[in-house]
């Protein structure tokens, strides 16, 4: 595979999800290539490549290419000498993802994207669905839509752990324990203005703990009304991995879902992750951390603090 004047691009679904073929992410591709990618990225919010096999570097100076990259996660460990990576060994390190969620939406600055690499699949299953935000907010009946626009969550990595504690193994204890060894929470907009296309999409997911200004059941309710847009299968996207495949995702317009349907079989992927900005509301307003700092986590952001402090 070499350089391509133009992306061949080949849509997966109607609503979201595109592969790119013709493009060897290992090389050192041209800036215009790059653009081409980014804005496809932003009008497919999901985009696959096939049989890439990148080793780390590669796939970390691939995503450099796009922004300033993160640590691997505000919380659990990178992987040994490659602190922008996330190692997500299901089965042996890591716990499932079977949930629908948007990564770090707990911190004020959450990503702009990630890209993950397969390393080992099992043999049948281990499939990832992601689900487009902005179609799913243009669904909304008029009257849901304008109220949505009014309301702010509060998203966290804290678990309920009395809920969890029901038939959940030790060693997925033991890594939710490293998981909310620092506790965040930020407050978001529910309904979220894109940096670069200025679409406006749900922005909730699994870590939304509680609707601002609203009762328990209020906000559980809502945000399940509002949930049930995202995931609807004319939403959707589903990718069958293969070893070697590379999915990049915008995360300020999608939630994903790993699928545990591959019972002991191991299913190895790795995550590279790109400093986003901070949401902002239809109303001009940005989103506000209440609890913990990560600007460990956004490396920008502590660089940019410096340079103010200078």
């Amino acid at each position: 595979m070499g350089q391509v004047e133009a992306l061949d691009i080949h849509p997966v679904s109607e609503r979201i999800g595109a592969k790119i073929l013709g493009v060897d992410l290992s090389t050192n591709l041209s800036d215009d290539i790059i653009s081409q990618i980014r804005r496809a990225l932003v009008q497919y919010k999901v985009i696959f490549f096939r049989g890439q096999h990148l080793n780390a570097a590669w796939q970390v100076a691939f995503a450099r290419r796009f922004g300033e990259v993160t640590t691997a996660h505000p919380t659990v460990p990178s992987l040994p000498d490659h602190p922008e990576i996330l190692d997500l060994d299901y089965g042996r390190t890591a716990a499932r993802a079977n949930n629908w969620h948007t990564d770090v939406t707990f911190v004020d600055r959450p990503p702009l994207g990630s890209i993950l690499r397969a390393i080992e699949i099992p043999p049948a299953g281990g499939d990832t669905i992601w689900a487009n935000s902005v179609t799913a907010y243009q669904d909304l009946p008029i009257h849901l839509r304008t109220f949505a626009d009014q309301l702010w969550a509060v998203h966290s990595n804290a678990y309920d752990y009395a809920e969890a504690a029901v038939n959940v193994s030790e060693a997925l204890k033991a890594y939710r324990k490293v998981f909310t060894s620092t506790v965040y929470e930020s407050l978001h907009p529910v309904v979220r203005v894109h940096p670069e296309s200025g679409e406006r999409g749900l922005f909730i997911g699994g870590f939304v703990r509680q609707l601002q200004g609203l009762s328990t059941t209020e906000s559980d309710d809502l945000i399940r009304l509002l949930q049930s847009h995202v995931t609807r299968p004319e939403n959707t996207v589903r990718w069958r991995w293969k070893v070697g495949d590379v999915a990049f995702w915008d995360h300020r317009a999608t939630q994903h879902y790993a699928i545990y349907d591959y019972g002991d079989q191991p299913r190895h992927v790795q995550r590279v992750t790109i400093v986003g900005d901070r949401p902002i509301s239809i109303d001009g307003r940005h989103s506000e951390a209440i609890k913990g700092d990560a600007t460990h986590y956004n490396r920008s952001t502590a660089a940019e603090r410096g340079a103010i402090a200078a």
